[in-house]
């Protein structure tokens, strides 16, 4: 065996360097920018859950990022790069998942969102609650419409 070739202490594989992935999404090029902490503190969390609503949260998400506009930087851009920041748990996770530098739009990215989290399941239930819809006995017409 040469000597470049030489088998490594513990402590080597223990400190060797770690290759970090860059982030899935690809952000627009904005000078003179960054995310202010009070804004990543307002932003809404969404964290996987069955019983959260994602185009809600998505609205939600909207408004906050619409109160900080600088000048030169669009609003798509301030919602690539806060979005990280308002995921937890498997939510986070998920974003993880995608390749490094694989979402390079706003729209990819809320499309992508919408469709892991708005199951097909939630879909079924609610065009069933619409054709099952009846006019109740005495409800009246406009009532029920």
């Amino acid at each position: 065996m040469s000597a470049d070739k030489a088998e490594k202490t513990l402590r080597e594989w223990a400190t060797q360097e770690v290759n970090q992935q860059p982030l899935c999404i690809t952000f627009p090029e904005a000078h003179n920018f960054e995310l202010k902490s009070g804004l990543i503190h307002r932003l809404p969390a969404f964290r996987g859950l069955e019983n959260e609503d994602p185009h809600k949260f998505l609205k939600e998400f909207r408004v906050v990022c619409s109160v900080m506009k600088p000048h030169v930087v669009t609003e798509d851009q301030i919602k690539l790069r806060a979005f990280p920041f308002s995921l937890q748990d498997s939510a986070r996770e998920w974003l993880y998942e995608f390749p490094s530098g694989s979402i390079t739009t706003w729209t990819e990215l809320a499309k992508l969102f919408v469709e892991k989290y708005f199951l097909e399941t939630r879909v079924s239930n609610l065009r069933r609650e619409i054709l099952g819809i009846k006019q109740g006995r005495r409800e009246p017409l406009h009532t029920y419409w």
